[in-house]
């Protein structure tokens, strides 16, 4: 009896070494297996009987359902085994895994012996597979082997999968992170019952592995359009928070084990290292379960042969074939869909990591980090990065899928096999050359995309100036040229990807022929049952093969990409930016101290900014800093925020008003909370109260990017009370009044510095001199060094420099009327100031708000946007010869086979002729797939270029009210990471999307034809394919508009924060800040997460759809028996259909990317066709080129709106500037002055009237032609990155000797001439390296190198100190004499030398008149504002005699 069973389980070999161990049927085996089981025996024995007792803990439902996977699993193994000594083993090592679930205990060694487990299992397997398979023999043994496999899976499953919060009360590393933010008695398992949260989070094992938790996203976006509210958030471990604190805790332990500068990247890999190990797993077991494919084939050509081992064989492999699909589906699903959420996880990390960095950057680091390239490390570089890890695994299990397709061909044609190999490795080896190459060229476009979006940055952020100047089309063609450069590498990035696509695709063709050629040669017999085998398992690896550039091209794209944002990361930062003490002021010496010898902008330059700076401001003392242009008063500023000691809260107001895109209220709370009385008082000390009564929505209004709805004057005081409602011990004002007029001026100081600031520390730069005579001290700057520091008064007496600062302020106009007005105090009470002060607000209609929410296209938009790109530069021809060229590709593909079906059995084909047609055939192809390329390629190239071309016509065009209202993030993500889609991957991805379904289709054409019964299956499942995609596709669409909305939103908060870093920093705003953009960015990740889950849910239930046909054909090829001679079709269709699955899920998948890339079209699109602004030349009526000749204005009847159904902003007015003549414009902020300009300028076009200059309306010609015949001196100073001399002449229309003279009328020679490069002076991106006093000299240079009739100042002088307003009013005068010139300003003594003055009030004409006859009339407005400007000197100068 004995014997007996020994026999059946050890049978009688006597075999011995290597062999003996994996043969299953030898003794040695048998002793190994029971030699494990027994050790395994014994250490779940010893833990079950020494484990503690668990604790008792209420389990929840989800750690009920949880259980069920150990117990299933425990059952599973025992119950196969059970009669056997392993089934012991198995059943108490499932107990064991049970029992851990309640119990930490030996968690290690649970976890040890399953992997143990299931590598035995492996190794158990693998060797009765293929006795069964290969060698037909069948014992109870083998079945048992076999069925131990997906045992051990499920064991490994049990003992790594996650404990849950509600399982266990251990907290762990990363959740203590949370343990400020949480509550004590918060329910720990909170997150599972917010129905906001994804369900992913408590879906159990089984919903995970079948993506079933998605189906209720997925059936809301089929009954309804979803929106942002429907899209779920994100589970807390893949949410930005986590990602970025968990990354920083790996950082902290790595520097603590002694690496000083741990490299991000081995950081990155440790941190996700368990999901990088399980995604990993994933894709070997599919490896394994596609290589068994050919196997199976080669099986089911003997069955059909008539060679069956057992009479239900066929049965037998059609459910083995079935079952190694469908586990081939589930785990490369969970392969692609774990490496996503990696992807995910590390761009959220990076974007972050981004956002934190631009906070901190050093003054150095900005000049080479530009606005735009930090913007684009997020929207294009982060999301590079993040797709690598879907590709990472391609990288080994390519390798590891070539090597097991090598045994299986070595097995089908024996020593071919080594010709096969030799040119796989030649192929990989000689693209090695290509790679590098192309990894030059993806860098140094990169490089050259980040010059381009630099310069549109620029340009289109300071629009309003290109268009003063007509310099649009010059910046337009300098973006173009840019691009011309950057599409000389696009080109040649294409061409290598076009190059791979050919060798690759054509490798396969040439490894067959060669291999039988090498056959042919060498004797090696071709039969049906071996040549289809190879090619069978040659068709499987000929999608890795395949994937190799695309591998290839992510890797080098990362890399580069990687490389930037790590280049980043290291850049230098801000020294000591955190020294502000906040502690009570009270009792303390002093609030700000300075002791510095040297203080640079730049830590490279030679000449510092600031020298032997000495200041000690005590608690509540006002300081006030003056000084000429270019003496550093803003640099000193600059110092006491980021790298001095200062002790209390600082509140900062900068010179350029920074406001965030919001409503009024959120910028002035800035993050506080809401106080209503503080809020109410705010806002009347800060002359907002009557502002916010004329807007539609109060303080809810919503203001555009930059504050584009509000007037410059309202900018400063939203800015005035944001640093006023803080509270704060210590206010750094830098030069806030000069966008505000004389009164609203008074007002300010008197009611906001003297009266809510009293008792506060103020350090005020300011070119008023009126105001000095109030302050405490008053530091005289120059040349980068305090020069006095001293009382108003005892610096007038003892200082020649500072009396020159006051008597300019003087001389500007009469001293005779301050003396005339000095005496008369203006009427402070709030009444009275709320009664003279008017403005009119550029406003939205009522019940609808200026900035509107982005917007995007819903529902199915059909076949519009494909249109859309193929109608771009013959596109659709491009795109009909690259589908006639892969159909022929198909056709031959198609014939080889064929060919090789009909005649490799037939005798009176000789082997030479098989392999010859066989060959040439190939060759043919080859050819195909060469013109299918270069058209691919010509495609990408041709429409790229028409969509950049329209697009930045477009833009160029765009009328002004277009920037008004549309945030830069918005234009900014579509021409850096949509355009980057349109440039590199729809082309390929539309040609490939194409062929790859014509593939399939084909494939099921062919098991149709050769098995006619499967139309049975084939029709119902194409049939409920298409139901399963148009399903998906409802919320795809939505889910992918989503996330191109929200990385608008990502990119805008960015790019805002980068224009605020300095006022941000100062209010110590920066975790509130970077906490919101923390917010933006999963905001973006939730819809990306659930779109490519969603596409795993519609790839995984057509996989197993595949797995069913492709089971039906060899099962119908089975029952319906077609002979020996035969047997050749059956190989061809079953070498078809194994690849069936490949090709459906590849060619679903380049559906669902190219679906989703095609968005990026729809989201130009919608900036491609912006109503543009009247044409730049109208050919029939061109001015003279001397016009105008003589500057005379005539303004008839002008009406002005800036929007339709918006209220007047200009009312009717009437009146005539002579030619030659001096024309002031005054009114209060707000009153229309500068609208008046733009209607000039036709930056806004009249509702009615008409402007006419020297006879001609000017609505008749066109704006080009207008424009630049015209001076300006914009009223904010805006310079370019570039040279001084290209600021001064973009057009290069001027000598070097003609600029040169310029900048000494200007008094900027000698500024210029101690820089080492002269006029070649590097100047940054806004000018920041020079003051903002020099940036408006620089602009007065642009006007008198014009030299134009008609000159326009815009509040030119606002915010300069009064020695540089002299400087360029004394210029004009001397050099503009014989011309018009119209000058809006807001102070009075710029004015008072006028030939005449327009006022303006509410948008209408009050008085027009020379100045000396409007003071001297009674109730005159201008008379009005003489006598506020005159009266708060007098007034200002008082606060010394009081």
């Amino acid at each position: 009896m004995e014997e007996g069973s020994w026999t059946v389980f050890c049978g009688n070999s006597d075999m011995s070494g290597f062999t003996a161990i994996i043969n299953p049927s030898s003794c040695i085996n048998h002793v190994l297996v029971i030699s494990v089981d027994i050790l395994i025996f014994i250490t779940c024995l010893f833990m079950v009987i020494f484990i503690s007792p668990p604790k008792k803990v209420a389990a929840s439902p989800r750690f009920k359902s949880y259980m069920a996977l150990p117990i299933f699993s425990a059952i599973f193994n025992g119950g196969f085994r059970f009669g056997l000594c392993g089934g012991f083993s198995w059943l108490l090592l499932g107990v064991t895994v049970c029992l851990r679930r309640q119990q930490c205990s030996h968690i290690t060694t649970v976890k040890l012996c399953s992997v143990i487990s299931f590598l035995f299992a492996g190794f158990l397997c693998i060797p009765s597979l293929w006795e069964a398979i290969v060698d037909k023999v069948a014992s109870a043994k083998n079945v048992l082997d076999i069925l131990s496999f997906p045992g051990s899976i499920l064991m490994l499953f049990s003992a790594f999968q996650p404990q849950n919060q509600a399982e266990n009360e251990t907290t762990t590393e990363s959740d203590s992170l949370y343990g400020p933010l949480l509550e004590e008695e918060a329910d720990t398992d909170s997150e599972v019952t917010d129905d906001s949260v994804t369900p992913f989070v408590k879906a159990g094992f089984f919903s995970r592995m079948s993506f079933w938790w998605l189906n209720p996203l997925l059936k809301k976006g089929k009954e309804k359009i979803l929106e942002d509210k429907d899209i779920p958030k994100l589970r807390k471990v893949d949410q930005a928070e986590a990602c970025y604190l968990v990354f920083m805790e790996e950082l902290r332990k790595k520097k603590e084990k002694g690496i000083p500068n741990p490299p991000i990247l081995s950081t990155v890999f440790f941190w996700q290292r368990r999901e990088i190990l399980t995604s990993g797993f994933f894709a070997m077991v599919k490896v394994l379960a596609l290589s068994s494919g050919p196997l199976l084939l080669k099986a089911f050509i003997r069955v059909a042969q008539g060679k069956e081992t057992f009479k239900y064989e066929g049965y037998a492999l059609t459910l083995g074939l079935f079952f190694a699909k469908c586990l081939e589906s589930l785990s490369e699903r969970q392969w692609c869909f774990r490496t996503r959420l990696i992807g995910l996880q590390v761009r959220s990390l990076l974007s972050a990591s981004i956002y934190e960095k631009q906070l901190r950057l050093s003054n150095d680091a900005k000049t080479i980090h530009s606005p735009g390239e930090i913007t684009n490390y997020v929207t294009v570089d982060a999301y590079r990065i993040g797709e690598f890890p879907y590709w990472f695994h391609q990288i080994w299990t390519t390798g590891l899928q070539i090597c097991l397709a090598f045994g299986i061909l070595y097995y089908s044609v024996g020593l071919a096999t080594i010709a096969a190999v030799l040119v796989i490795v030649l192929t990989v080896l000689g693209n090695y050359p290509a790679a590098k190459l192309q990894h030059k060229h993806l860098a140094k476009l990169l490089v050259s995309r980040d010059r381009r979006l630099k310069a549109i940055t620029e340009a289109l952020a300071n629009m309003k100036v290109l268009k003063l100047y007509a310099w649009e089309t010059h910046f337009k063609n300098v973006v173009e040229r840019l691009r011309k450069e950057e599409s000389n590498y696009l080109s040649a990035v294409l061409l290598q990807r076009g190059y791979n696509l050919v060798i690759f695709w054509s490798t396969p063709i040439i490894v067959s022929a060669i291999t039988f050629w090498t056959c042919y040669f060498l004797g090696i017999p071709l039969n049906a049952s071996s040549v289809f085998t190879f090619l069978a398992t040659l068709r499987l690896i000929q999608e890795p093969i395949r994937l190799i550039p695309d591998v290839v091209s992510v890797f080098i794209e990362g890399n580069i990409a990687f490389t930037r944002i790590v280049k980043f990361l290291e850049a230098p930062e801000l020294q000591n930016g955190h020294i502000k003490q906040k502690c009570e002021t009270k009792g303390l010496e002093h609030s700000i101290f300075i002791n510095s010898t040297r203080i640079c902008w730049d830590a490279s330059s030679l000449k510092p900014t600031l020298t032997n700076i000495n200041l000690v401001v005590k608690p509540g003392e006002k300081i006030a800093v003056c000084g000429e242009v270019g003496s550093g008063k803003s640099t000193l500023i600059a110092t006491i925020l980021g790298e001095v000691q200062v002790y209390g809260k600082i509140a900062y107001v900068s010179q350029v008003a920074w406001i965030q895109t919001g409503t009024i209220k959120e910028n002035i709370l800035f993050g506080s909370n809401m106080d209503q009385h503080r809020y109410r008082e705010t806002l009347e000390k800060c002359s907002l109260i009557k502002d916010l009564e004329m807007l539609s929505f109060g303080d809810d209004t919503v203001i555009g990017e930059r504050g584009v709805n509000l007037s410059g004057g309202q900018k400063q005081r939203v800015q005035l009370a944001r640093a006023l409602y803080q509270d704060a011990d210590v206010y750094l004002l830098d030069d806030p009044f000069s966008a505000v007029d004389a009164h609203t001026a008074t007002n300010l100081f008197n009611e906001y510095v003297m009266g809510a600031l009293a008792g506060k520390t103020v350090l005020l730069v300011t070119h008023q001199v009126d105001f000095l005579p109030a302050f405490d001290t008053i530091l005289l700057m120059s040349e980068g060094k305090i020069m006095e520091a001293a009382t108003y008064y005892q610096l007038l007496n003892s200082s020649q420099q500072f009396q020159n600062l006051v008597n300019a302020h003087k001389d500007t106009a009469g001293s005779e009327m301050q003396t005339e007005y000095a005496s008369q105090r203006p009427k402070t009470s709030k009444e009275e100031i709320q009664k003279l002060y008017t403005e009119e607000q550029i406003q939205a209609p009522l019940g609808d708000q200026l900035v509107k929410k982005e917007e995007r296209e819903t529902g199915d938009t059909g076949l519009q946007p494909y249109i859309q790109y193929l109608n771009q530069s013959k596109g659709f021809l491009y795109l009909s010869l690259s589908v006639v060229s892969h159909i022929m590709y198909i056709i031959g593909q198609f014939g080889q086979s064929l060919w090789l079906a009909a005649d490799v059995q037939d005798s009176s084909v000789s082997r030479l002729e098989l392999v010859l047609v066989y060959t040439l055939i190939g060759c043919g192809v080859s050819v195909f797939l060469l013109g299918r390329s270069y058209f691919i390629v010509a495609l990408g190239l041709k429409t790229s270029h028409s969509i950049f071309s329209k697009l930045m016509t477009s833009l160029f065009r765009a009328p002004m009210s277009f920037y008004d209202l549309t945030p830069l993030g918005r234009i900014l993500s579509r021409v850096s990471s949509d355009l980057s889609v349109v440039d590199i991957d729809l082309a390929f991805k539309f040609t490939v999307c194409i062929g790859t379904t014509m593939n399939t289709y084909f494939s099921f054409g062919i098991l149709a034809i050769l098995t006619w019964p499967i139309l049975f299956v084939i029709i119902p499942m194409v049939f409920v394919t298409i139901l399963l995609q148009r399903f998906y596709f409802a919320s795809a669409k939505e889910l992918m508009r989503i996330d191109g909305t929200t990385r608008s939103s990502v990119a805008s908060h960015l790019a805002e924060s980068i224009a605020g870093v300095v006022t941000i920093r100062a209010f110590g705003e920066e975790d509130r800040f970077f906490l919101e953009n923390l917010q933006l960015i999963d905001a973006n990740a939730s819809p990306l997460f659930h779109n490519f889950s969603a596409s795993e849910w519609l790839i995984q239930r057509l996989e197993v759809l595949c797995a069913i046909v492709l089971s039906c054909s060899a099962l119908a090829m089975t029952l319906y028996p077609l002979g020996a001679s035969k047997s050749g079709y059956i190989g061809m269709a079953l070498s078809y259909g194994l690849s069936l699955n490949v090709f459906l899920v590849f060619s679903v998948q380049t559906q669902c990317q190219l679906s989703n890339l095609i968005i990026s079209v729809e989201r130009l699109e919608q900036y491609m066709h912006i109503p543009s602004e009247a044409p730049e030349i109208v050919e029939g009526n061109r001015p003279a080129l001397n016009w105008p000749d003589v500057g005379k204005v005539e303004i008839r009847d002008l009406k002005v709106r800036y929007r339709p159904n918006a209220p007047m902003v200009l009312r009717g007015i009437s009146c005539t500037f002579e030619g030659g003549h001096k024309i002031g414009i005054v009114g209060r902020t707000g009153s229309g002055k500068t609208t008046l300009i733009s209607a000039l300028f036709r930056l806004v076009e009249p509702e009615e009237g008409m402007v006419i200059i020297d006879g001609l309306n000017i609505s008749t010609i066109g704006l080009h032609d207008l424009r630049s015949h015209f001076g300006v001196i914009p009223q904010e100073p805006t310079l370019f990155s570039g040279s001084v001399r290209y600021n001064l002449d973009p057009l290069s229309e001027h000598t070097d000797q003609k600029i040169w003279e310029v900048l000494e009328k200007c008094q900027l020679r000698e500024a210029v001439e101690e820089k080492e490069e002269g006029l070649y002076s590097l100047v940054v991106q806004d000018g920041s390296n020079w003051s903002m006093g020099q940036r408006q000299l620089l602009c007065l240079g642009r006007a008198l190198l014009r030299r134009r009739k008609i000159l326009v100042l815009d509040e030119a002088t606002a915010s300069i100190d009064n020695t540089t307003d002299s400087i360029i009013q004394k210029a004009i005068r001397r050099e503009f004499a014989d011309c018009t010139v119209i000058t809006v300003a807001h102070r009075i003594p710029t004015v008072m030398d006028c030939t005449m003055v327009l006022s303006i009030s509410d948008g209408e004409l009050v008085e027009y008149d020379e100045p000396m006859k409007l003071m001297s009339k009674e109730g005159s407005l201008f008379g009005k504002l003489v006598k506020e400007y005159w009266s708060h000197s007098g007034n200002a100068g008082g606060h010394s005699e009081d």
